[in-house]
Protein backbone atom coordinates (compact mmCIF):
# COMPACT_ATOMS: atom_id res chain seq x y z
CA UNK A 1 0.00 0.00 0.00
CA UNK A 2 1.61 3.46 -1.24
CA UNK A 3 1.37 6.42 1.75
CA UNK A 4 -2.33 7.10 1.09
CA UNK A 5 -5.61 8.86 3.02
CA UNK A 6 -8.17 6.80 4.13
CA UNK A 7 -11.23 7.89 5.81
CA UNK A 8 -12.49 5.25 8.72
CA UNK A 9 -16.21 5.48 10.31
CA UNK A 10 -16.16 3.34 13.67
CA UNK A 11 -12.72 4.05 14.44
CA UNK A 12 -13.33 3.97 18.51
CA UNK A 13 -14.39 0.38 18.03
CA UNK A 14 -12.36 -2.58 18.88
CA UNK A 15 -11.63 -3.05 15.22
CA UNK A 16 -11.69 0.46 14.13
CA UNK A 17 -9.28 1.80 17.20
CA UNK A 18 -6.54 -1.63 15.70
CA UNK A 19 -6.90 -0.79 12.36
CA UNK A 20 -6.20 3.37 12.86
CA UNK A 21 -3.46 2.32 14.99
CA UNK A 22 -1.52 0.11 11.95
CA UNK A 23 -2.05 2.10 9.09
CA UNK A 24 -0.53 5.09 11.22
CA UNK A 25 1.89 3.21 12.44
CA UNK A 26 2.89 2.43 8.69
CA UNK A 27 2.98 6.33 7.55
CA UNK A 28 -0.69 6.60 6.50
CA UNK A 29 -2.81 9.54 7.02
CA UNK A 30 -6.21 8.52 8.81
CA UNK A 31 -9.18 10.80 8.58
CA UNK A 32 -11.49 9.58 11.57
CA UNK A 33 -15.66 10.12 10.70
CA UNK A 34 -17.15 10.97 14.06
CA UNK A 35 -20.10 12.14 15.86
CA UNK A 36 -18.65 15.12 18.00
CA UNK A 37 -17.16 18.07 16.95
CA UNK A 38 -15.49 18.16 19.86
CA UNK A 39 -14.52 14.88 19.52
CA UNK A 40 -13.03 15.81 15.76
CA UNK A 41 -9.11 16.84 15.10
CA UNK A 42 -8.54 19.32 12.59
CA UNK A 43 -8.21 16.73 9.49
CA UNK A 44 -11.14 14.71 10.87
CA UNK A 45 -14.61 14.64 9.41
CA UNK A 46 -17.76 14.93 11.45
CA UNK A 47 -21.28 13.39 10.47
CA UNK A 48 -24.61 13.29 12.04
CA UNK A 49 -26.87 10.50 11.33
CA UNK A 50 -29.76 11.82 12.95
CA UNK A 51 -29.68 15.34 11.02
CA UNK A 52 -28.23 12.83 7.67
CA UNK A 53 -25.33 15.24 7.00
CA UNK A 54 -21.70 14.43 7.05
CA UNK A 55 -18.40 16.80 5.69
CA UNK A 56 -18.53 15.83 2.49
CA UNK A 57 -15.69 18.38 1.67
CA UNK A 58 -13.13 16.92 3.45
CA UNK A 59 -13.90 13.38 1.62
CA UNK A 60 -12.57 14.72 -1.50
CA UNK A 61 -9.70 13.66 -2.87
CA UNK A 62 -9.72 10.48 -0.10
CA UNK A 63 -7.84 7.28 -1.45
CA UNK A 64 -10.30 4.82 0.71
CA UNK A 65 -13.26 4.70 3.02
CA UNK A 66 -13.37 2.13 5.35
CA UNK A 67 -16.97 2.25 7.28
CA UNK A 68 -17.08 0.54 10.47
CA UNK A 69 -19.91 2.12 12.31
CA UNK A 70 -23.09 0.35 13.60
CA UNK A 71 -24.51 0.15 16.90
CA UNK A 72 -23.48 -2.58 19.05
CA UNK A 73 -25.37 -5.76 18.54
CA UNK A 74 -24.60 -7.86 21.72
CA UNK A 75 -24.50 -5.40 24.35
CA UNK A 76 -28.34 -5.81 25.49
CA UNK A 77 -31.53 -8.34 24.94
CA UNK A 78 -33.07 -6.76 21.80
CA UNK A 79 -35.97 -5.13 22.40
CA UNK A 80 -37.85 -3.76 19.25
CA UNK A 81 -36.40 -0.67 20.15
CA UNK A 82 -32.37 -2.21 20.26
CA UNK A 83 -33.51 -4.37 16.88
CA UNK A 84 -34.83 -1.34 15.41
CA UNK A 85 -31.46 0.93 16.33
CA UNK A 86 -29.70 -2.03 15.21
CA UNK A 87 -31.44 -2.19 11.37
CA UNK A 88 -31.08 1.54 11.06
CA UNK A 89 -27.72 2.43 12.28
CA UNK A 90 -26.52 0.12 9.88
CA UNK A 91 -28.90 1.08 6.95
CA UNK A 92 -28.53 4.82 7.57
CA UNK A 93 -25.06 5.07 8.38
CA UNK A 94 -23.71 3.38 4.98
CA UNK A 95 -26.54 4.83 3.35
CA UNK A 96 -25.09 8.38 3.65
CA UNK A 97 -21.56 7.16 3.24
CA UNK A 98 -22.00 5.38 0.09
CA UNK A 99 -24.57 8.82 -1.43
CA UNK A 100 -21.78 10.95 -0.29
CA UNK A 101 -18.94 8.94 -1.80
CA UNK A 102 -20.82 9.08 -4.74
CA UNK A 103 -21.21 12.64 -5.28
CA UNK A 104 -17.93 14.01 -5.26
CA UNK A 105 -15.66 14.94 -7.78
CA UNK A 106 -12.66 13.20 -6.37
CA UNK A 107 -14.26 9.91 -5.62
CA UNK A 108 -12.20 7.13 -3.40
CA UNK A 109 -11.25 3.95 -5.47
CA UNK A 110 -12.60 1.85 -2.70
CA UNK A 111 -15.27 1.37 -0.18
CA UNK A 112 -14.77 -1.59 2.39
CA UNK A 113 -18.18 -1.24 4.11
CA UNK A 114 -18.55 -3.75 7.08
CA UNK A 115 -20.65 -6.67 7.23
CA UNK A 116 -20.91 -9.82 9.58
CA UNK A 117 -21.03 -13.92 8.80
CA UNK A 118 -24.57 -13.03 10.48
CA UNK A 119 -26.27 -12.92 6.83
CA UNK A 120 -26.05 -16.35 6.74
CA UNK A 121 -28.09 -17.35 9.69
CA UNK A 122 -28.19 -20.78 11.68
CA UNK A 123 -27.02 -23.49 8.80
CA UNK A 124 -25.92 -26.11 11.24
CA UNK A 125 -22.66 -27.95 9.51
CA UNK A 126 -23.53 -26.57 5.93
CA UNK A 127 -20.04 -25.29 4.74
CA UNK A 128 -20.29 -21.76 4.42
CA UNK A 129 -18.45 -19.45 1.53
CA UNK A 130 -19.47 -16.38 -0.12
CA UNK A 131 -21.55 -17.75 -2.71
CA UNK A 132 -24.06 -18.92 0.06
CA UNK A 133 -27.86 -18.07 0.16
CA UNK A 134 -28.41 -15.57 2.89
CA UNK A 135 -30.57 -17.24 6.06
CA UNK A 136 -34.10 -15.69 7.28
CA UNK A 137 -33.41 -14.41 10.83
CA UNK A 138 -33.24 -11.05 12.46
CA UNK A 139 -29.61 -10.80 11.96
CA UNK A 140 -29.80 -11.71 8.11
CA UNK A 141 -32.40 -9.98 6.96
CA UNK A 142 -30.01 -6.86 9.12
CA UNK A 143 -26.71 -7.79 7.37
CA UNK A 144 -29.09 -8.03 3.59
CA UNK A 145 -30.26 -4.43 4.00
CA UNK A 146 -26.33 -3.00 5.70
CA UNK A 147 -25.10 -4.29 2.40
CA UNK A 148 -27.83 -3.09 -0.30
CA UNK A 149 -27.17 0.26 1.39
CA UNK A 150 -23.71 0.37 -0.20
CA UNK A 151 -25.15 0.80 -3.84
CA UNK A 152 -24.94 4.11 -4.37
CA UNK A 153 -21.08 4.01 -4.37
CA UNK A 154 -21.40 1.00 -6.46
CA UNK A 155 -23.62 2.80 -9.13
CA UNK A 156 -21.10 5.72 -9.67
CA UNK A 157 -18.19 3.58 -9.90
CA UNK A 158 -16.48 3.11 -6.64
CA UNK A 159 -14.76 -0.62 -5.76
CA UNK A 160 -17.11 -1.85 -2.94
CA UNK A 161 -16.06 -4.81 -1.02
CA UNK A 162 -18.15 -6.14 2.02
CA UNK A 163 -15.75 -7.46 4.54
CA UNK A 164 -18.50 -10.77 6.42
CA UNK A 165 -16.59 -10.66 9.67
CA UNK A 166 -17.14 -12.90 12.09
CA UNK A 167 -16.48 -13.34 16.28
CA UNK A 168 -13.50 -11.33 16.73
CA UNK A 169 -10.52 -12.71 19.35
CA UNK A 170 -9.51 -10.11 21.42
CA UNK A 171 -8.25 -9.18 24.81
CA UNK A 172 -10.99 -6.84 26.11
CA UNK A 173 -13.46 -7.46 23.05
CA UNK A 174 -17.26 -8.90 23.37
CA UNK A 175 -16.15 -12.66 23.54
CA UNK A 176 -13.77 -12.62 25.60
CA UNK A 177 -15.41 -10.05 28.20
CA UNK A 178 -18.25 -12.70 28.05
CA UNK A 179 -15.88 -16.18 28.55
CA UNK A 180 -13.04 -15.08 30.21
CA UNK A 181 -14.28 -14.66 34.03
CA UNK A 182 -16.26 -18.01 34.43
CA UNK A 183 -13.45 -19.85 32.52
CA UNK A 184 -10.78 -18.19 35.34
CA UNK A 185 -13.24 -19.02 38.09
CA UNK A 186 -13.05 -22.93 36.62
CA UNK A 187 -16.68 -22.73 35.68
CA UNK A 188 -16.47 -22.53 32.12
CA UNK A 189 -18.24 -24.79 29.96
CA UNK A 190 -19.81 -25.58 26.14
CA UNK A 191 -23.29 -24.17 25.32
CA UNK A 192 -25.96 -26.49 24.55
CA UNK A 193 -24.50 -29.34 22.73
CA UNK A 194 -21.06 -27.32 21.75
CA UNK A 195 -21.79 -29.12 18.48
CA UNK A 196 -22.75 -25.41 16.79
CA UNK A 197 -19.88 -23.22 14.78
CA UNK A 198 -18.29 -20.04 15.89
CA UNK A 199 -16.78 -18.35 13.06
CA UNK A 200 -14.05 -16.88 14.70
CA UNK A 201 -11.38 -14.58 13.43
CA UNK A 202 -8.38 -12.93 15.17
CA UNK A 203 -8.04 -9.30 15.79
CA UNK A 204 -4.42 -8.92 14.21
CA UNK A 205 -5.91 -10.88 11.01
CA UNK A 206 -8.68 -9.02 11.11
CA UNK A 207 -6.93 -5.61 10.86
CA UNK A 208 -4.24 -6.96 8.38
CA UNK A 209 -7.63 -8.41 6.42
CA UNK A 210 -9.23 -5.06 6.09
CA UNK A 211 -6.10 -3.68 4.71
CA UNK A 212 -5.44 -6.55 1.90
CA UNK A 213 -9.21 -5.57 1.02
CA UNK A 214 -7.88 -1.78 0.41
CA UNK A 215 -5.31 -2.91 -1.24
CA UNK A 216 -6.50 -6.06 -3.84
CA UNK A 217 -8.99 -5.42 -6.73
CA UNK A 218 -11.72 -7.78 -4.86
CA UNK A 219 -15.49 -6.55 -4.75
CA UNK A 220 -18.52 -8.20 -3.26
CA UNK A 221 -18.66 -10.33 0.02
CA UNK A 222 -15.56 -11.14 1.45
CA UNK A 223 -15.38 -13.52 4.54
CA UNK A 224 -13.12 -12.60 7.49
CA UNK A 225 -12.62 -15.70 9.63
CA UNK A 226 -9.71 -17.97 10.25
CA UNK A 227 -9.01 -20.61 8.05
CA UNK A 228 -9.92 -23.28 10.43
CA UNK A 229 -13.61 -23.75 11.16
CA UNK A 230 -14.33 -24.18 14.87
CA UNK A 231 -17.32 -25.40 17.13
CA UNK A 232 -18.33 -24.41 20.71
CA UNK A 233 -16.60 -26.95 22.09
CA UNK A 234 -13.52 -26.86 20.16
CA UNK A 235 -13.81 -22.88 21.85
CA UNK A 236 -13.92 -24.01 24.97
CA UNK A 237 -11.25 -26.62 25.32
CA UNK A 238 -8.92 -24.53 23.42
CA UNK A 239 -9.84 -21.75 26.03
CA UNK A 240 -9.47 -24.04 28.86
CA UNK A 241 -6.35 -25.20 27.55
CA UNK A 242 -4.92 -21.80 27.17
CA UNK A 243 -5.84 -20.77 30.80
CA UNK A 244 -4.56 -23.79 32.73
CA UNK A 245 -8.80 -24.12 33.62
CA UNK A 246 -11.55 -27.32 33.79
CA UNK A 247 -14.26 -27.35 31.49
CA UNK A 248 -16.82 -29.09 32.95
CA UNK A 249 -20.19 -27.06 33.47
CA UNK A 250 -21.74 -26.87 30.51
CA UNK A 251 -24.48 -24.18 30.15
CA UNK A 252 -27.32 -25.26 28.68
CA UNK A 253 -29.16 -23.14 25.87
CA UNK A 254 -32.60 -22.65 27.64
CA UNK A 255 -30.31 -20.56 30.14
CA UNK A 256 -28.74 -18.26 27.37
CA UNK A 257 -32.47 -17.78 26.40
CA UNK A 258 -33.86 -17.31 29.63
CA UNK A 259 -30.72 -15.08 30.53
CA UNK A 260 -30.13 -12.88 27.14
CA UNK A 261 -33.30 -13.42 25.16
CA UNK A 262 -33.27 -13.97 21.73
CA UNK A 263 -30.16 -11.82 21.33
CA UNK A 264 -28.30 -14.69 23.50
CA UNK A 265 -29.80 -17.28 21.18
CA UNK A 266 -28.66 -16.15 18.09
CA UNK A 267 -25.15 -15.35 19.23
CA UNK A 268 -24.59 -18.37 21.30
CA UNK A 269 -26.71 -21.18 19.90
CA UNK A 270 -26.71 -20.34 15.84
CA UNK A 271 -24.40 -22.65 13.66
CA UNK A 272 -22.05 -20.88 11.07
CA UNK A 273 -19.24 -23.01 9.38
CA UNK A 274 -17.99 -20.16 7.44
CA UNK A 275 -15.18 -20.17 5.50
CA UNK A 276 -12.57 -17.64 4.13
CA UNK A 277 -12.89 -19.19 0.28
CA UNK A 278 -12.21 -15.83 -1.67
CA UNK A 279 -9.57 -14.46 0.89
CA UNK A 280 -7.36 -17.10 0.15
CA UNK A 281 -8.24 -17.48 -3.33
CA UNK A 282 -6.44 -13.70 -3.38
CA UNK A 283 -3.94 -14.83 -1.39
CA UNK A 284 -4.11 -13.61 2.20
CA UNK A 285 -1.95 -15.44 4.64
CA UNK A 286 -3.24 -15.95 7.97
CA UNK A 287 -1.20 -15.14 11.31
CA UNK A 288 -3.05 -17.05 13.37
CA UNK A 289 -4.83 -20.57 11.47
CA UNK A 290 -6.69 -21.70 14.71
CA UNK A 291 -8.92 -20.79 17.57
CA UNK A 292 -6.35 -21.74 20.21
CA UNK A 293 -3.57 -19.81 18.30
CA UNK A 294 -5.92 -16.29 18.62
CA UNK A 295 -6.81 -17.37 22.06
CA UNK A 296 -3.04 -17.66 23.03
CA UNK A 297 -2.08 -14.51 21.18
CA UNK A 298 -5.30 -12.32 22.64
CA UNK A 299 -4.68 -13.39 25.92
CA UNK A 300 -1.00 -13.30 26.03
CA UNK A 301 -0.56 -17.09 27.14
CA UNK A 302 1.66 -18.38 24.60
CA UNK A 303 2.47 -22.17 24.39
CA UNK A 304 4.89 -24.06 26.55
CA UNK A 305 8.34 -24.40 24.41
Amino acid sequence: MYMSRIAITGSTGLIGEALVASLRADGHQVQRVVRRQADAGDDDVVWDLDRGTIDAAKLEGVDAVVHLAGEPIGASRWTDATKRAIRDSRATGTGLIAETLAGLQDKPSVLVSSSAVGIYGDRGDELLSETSTPGDDFLAEVCSVWESAADPARAAGIRVVHPRTGVVIADGGPLMDKLELPFKLGVGGKVGSGGQYVPWISLDDEVRALRFLIDEDLEGAVNLVGPTPATNLDLTQALGRVLRRPTVFPIPAFAIRALYGEMGETLATVSQRVVPERLQQAGFSFAHDSIEAALRTALDRPAAA
